[in-house]
């Protein structure tokens, strides 16, 4: 079995309630596989994966106080061309299998939700009924991980997205943390996730530098 990243630990530390120090720090872990490097922020306390060294990222002002989610830092560390994803917040919730089973659905390989979740994670599972779809896979950093789409979304779509989420965790183990990443800007995304019980632990970053 492949060596998981350290910063798995860290975001399972996270969801039972352990957080970094408070302390203005930045931790320096290695590169994610796939290529991808990410910035992570807690409270107080920065978290950034990548294959640059860690003097030189100290260097450019990553701080645990919101520096290492600022513009300038983050082209450093994509580098000119590097692709670097959106700001997200970090959610978790707990699996719980009870009777709102989803069915598998093989037929939507190719909706775009789904073909974006391959573009970033491994062992993609897609389920879904006449509300919507959910993905689960294991994603940053090898995190269980959930993103979510409604066919119909309107005036009754965060109930349906709350409820389609509850399901969703049904296909998950007890007890079992499932994180998402959510943009802060789609605020009827953040409620439906917040409604079905996900707790936020912070901010993310991820990022496919430029020659590395």
């Amino acid at each position: 079995m492949a060596e998981s990243h350290p910063l798995l630990g860290m975001f399972l530390n996270a969801a039972d309630g352990r957080f970094p120090p408070a302390d203005g720090g930045t931790t320096v872990l290695p590169p994610l596989p796939g290529g991808l490097e990410c910035s992570v922020a807690f409270t107080g306390h920065a978290v950034i994966a990548t294959a640059l060294p860690s003097s030189d990222v100290r260097a450019h002002g990553a701080d645990g106080y919101g520096a290492s989610m600022a513009p300038d830092f983050l082209r450093y560390l994509a580098g000119r061309e590097g692709w670097i994803d959106s700001v997200d917040v970090i959610l978790v919730a707990r699996g719980a299998p009870g009777p709102g089973r989803l069915p598998e659905r093989l037929d939507l390989a190719n909706h775009p939700r789904v073909r974006h979740a391959r573009a970033l994670r491994a062992d993609v599972c897609v389920y879904g009924d006449e509300r919507g779809l959910v993905t689960l896979a294991d994603g940053l950093a090898g995190r269980r991980e959930t993103s979510v789409e409604l066919d119909h979304p309107g005036s009754s779509g965060a109930g349906l997205g709350r409820s389609l989420l509850r399901d969703a965790l049904a296909r998950v183990p007890a007890g079992e943390p499932v994180f998402a990443a959510v943009a802060p800007g789609n605020a009827r995304s953040l409620r439906a996730f917040l409604a079905a019980g996900y707790i936020p632990l912070g901010s993310e970053v991820i990022i496919r530098p430029q020659g590395r």
